[in-house]
């Protein structure tokens, strides 16, 4: 028989932690993870694409440690209380860490999987904040969605 995993709370709060307000912890420990396993890449990336990447690796760290700040704040924002700790984050993120050394074309399939699940935690974030009636999460979230989804046909076009 299996044993039935018991979902894992994320964030403490003043309230024990609204589904929304978790939902926004794991989209924030998923950003962490993504700019960590981005800002590596932009250090390791080698090969013809490495001035493309470098330099596209970077934009994208940097959009993503202020996307963090934001998302951390929206939950303050709203009476809760945002993780912290990169262990904590590390723990929390549904993105793996990379395994290193990788090429050019795997760190970019990496990055691929990692905003396609980033994207994922997002939706559900962005639906819970409506359901919510909280348009400013929503917006936030909706927001974060279009750089993601562009960050990923970006990165996908450069795969073909």
């Amino acid at each position: 028989m299996a044993k039935t995993k018991k979902k894992k709370v994320i964030g403490k709060t003043k309230t024990g932690g609204s589904e929304l307000t978790q939902s926004l912890n794991l989209v924030l420990a998923d950003t962490y993870a993504l700019m960590a396993a981005t800002h590596a890449f932009h250090w390791n990336v080698e090969g013809p694409g490495f001035f493309a990447l470098h330099a596209a690796f970077q934009e994208q760290y940097e959009d993503l440690f202020t996307a963090a700040d934001d998302i951390a704040e929206q939950i303050r924002q709203i009476g809760d209380y945002a993780v912290g700790g990169l262990r904590t984050l590390a723990d929390l993120a549904h993105i793996a860490e990379p395994s290193a050394p990788m090429d050019a074309n795997d760190m970019v399939k990496a990055l691929v999987t990692a905003h396609e699940k980033w994207i994922s935690d997002a939706k559900d974030a962005r639906d819970l904040a409506a359901a919510a009636g909280n348009t400013q999460t929503e917006d936030l979230m909706i927001e974060r969605l279009r750089v993601h989804e562009k960050t990923l046909w970006m990165l996908k076009s450069y795969l073909k």
